[in-house]
């Protein structure tokens, strides 16, 4: 989170002030790429990126306070999820293995290696084992930092029933680890 900084910060990337630009990319991508890698482990990357074209096509009409940024730049990338989803469905994508061996990639995202941590991606892999709707509100409350009603708003759910499925959610994942026998 940026802060007491945001509002200054934000205007002066409204402005086009690269380098305040990149603080917002900078204190928001790696959460969101948390969140996405959840949501939509096959095509995470993919969707930040059109998640932060949008971004930048539609800053200088943002309105709002840093909870308010956080929810709509969350906003933005949920609705590329579904998009890209839509997509996908219409042009399904051939696996990995029928690609010519040249074409392959030879080394892991440099990027993505020095993003995550073995903690982080353990509870990643946690999270991603819950229902899709526990995990996305639980990712969306802890990992970007949203109240519960913004969630509710962002899900298109209650808050009543954004706090049911957070705590089923963090209830199975208590069970799961119970059951793999790793205690917190």
């Amino acid at each position: 989170m940026i802060g007491e900084d945001f509002a200054e910060v934000l205007a002066t990337a409204q402005e086009g002030n690269e380098l305040a630009f990149s603080r917002l990319w900078r204190d928001g991508n790696p959460a969101l790429l948390r969140y996405l890698r959840v949501m939509a482990p096959e095509f995470a990357e993919d969707v930040a990126a059109e998640a932060w074209l949008h971004v930048v096509r539609g800053l200088a009409r943002f309105r709002g306070d840093e909870q308010a940024w956080r929810a709509w730049l969350f906003t933005t990338a949920r609705r590329r999820v579904i998009d890209q989803a839509r997509r996908r469905s219409r042009r399904p994508e051939k696996p990995l293995e029928e690609a010519p061996p040249g074409q392959l990639p030879v080394s892991p995202d440099a990027a993505d290696l020095a993003i995550q941590h073995a903690d982080t991606r353990s509870a990643m892999a946690l999270v991603a084992q819950l229902p899709p709707h526990q995990a996305e509100v639980i990712l969306l409350r802890v990992v970007a930092g949203l109240d519960t009603e913004t969630v509710a708003r962002l899900v298109a759910r209650t808050p009543g029933a954004v706090r049911v499925a957070a705590h089923r959610g963090l209830r199975r994942m208590a069970e799961i680890l119970a059951e793999t026998d790793v205690t917190l």
